[in-house]
């Protein structure tokens, strides 16, 4: 299967200049893994390179300043590792969340069953007293 995608994307000298820049911009992803502050690296990855120049992209404008500070030595330290790169660029792209927070069940304290508890009483028989008095006692309608 890899070896006929391989050839697919030599068909067309487009697809096989796509390839190789893909090719390119995964080794350094891979380089900058091993040389970015593991903090960082976990909020940043590379986005491309273009004419020498990476460019990296943070979540946050923290972690884009702190790149910032840092570019001058990742850049040495990708330079060593044989990658074309004479300069840096940070960009911020900040990423939404998919995650919804769990939800977290309801709960009353003994005070407040308490406090419930005495305000159904002061009321007149009613839907609203039984459901208070229901509530203040943990005891629901099924």
């Amino acid at each position: 299967m890899a070896q006929r995608l391989n050839s697919f994307f030599k068909t067309t000298k487009e697809l096989s200049q796509l390839s190789g820049k893909v090719r390119q911009l995964g080794i350094l992803q891979q380089q900058y893994a091993k040389i970015a502050p593991p903090s960082l690296l976990r909020a940043s990855h590379v986005e491309q390179l273009e004419q020498q120049v990476l460019t990296l992209t943070a979540n946050n404008s923290a972690v884009a300043a702190k790149l910032r500070q840092l570019a001058p030595e990742l850049l040495k330290q990708l330079q060593q590792y044989g990658s074309e790169v004479t300069g840096i660029q940070v960009r911020v792209q900040v990423t939404v969340s998919t995650r919804k927070p769990a939800p977290q069940a309801a709960s009353i304290s003994p005070q407040g069953k308490q406090h419930l508890a005495e305000f159904a009483t002061s009321l007149a028989d009613s839907p609203l007293k039984l459901a208070l008095q229901r509530l203040s006692s943990n005891k629901r309608k099924t």
